[in-house]
């Protein structure tokens, strides 16, 4: 892992799949089985992509990810789609244990229907 990236990395998802990630022991998002890998972000990513994807969902968390803790099999990459050039984001090539999780977080919406970084996922940084 290059050293400008921050050690916290975020993933959004639903309560839903975190409940039953707490039950199993390790969290496998859709993307894991369809791309091989789970998209992440930076603190200064997510709420772009929570914007673009997710402004219609009102069921999410921030699982918050100590990057140190999943370095063997994480990887800086270029978005799939449009991003800034050169821009580079955190996949993790295996399931997630939920032991790396430092902290969930809701993720809901403002009054404007738009997401902001949660105060509780900044005061972690």
């Amino acid at each position: 892992m290059a050293g400008a990236h921050s050690s916290l990395i975020l993933h959004i998802t639903t309560r839903e799949a975190w409940q039953a990630a707490t039950e199993s022991g390790e969290y496998r998002a859709d993307s894991l089985a369809s791309q091989g890998f789970i998209h992440f972000s930076t603190p200064t990513q997510v709420v772009k992509v929570a914007n673009a994807l997710y402004a219609d969902r009102d069921d999410l968390v921030l699982l918050v990810v100590d990057a140190t803790q999943v370095a063997d099999n994480l990887r800086w990459e270029p978005p799939d789609g449009p991003g800034t050039p050169g821009e580079q984001f955190p996949h993790l090539y295996a399931p997630l244990d939920v032991a790396a999780v430092v902290a969930v977080v809701d993720f809901p919406r403002g009054a404007d229907g738009s997401f902001t970084l949660p105060e509780a996922v900044t005061s972690l940084m």
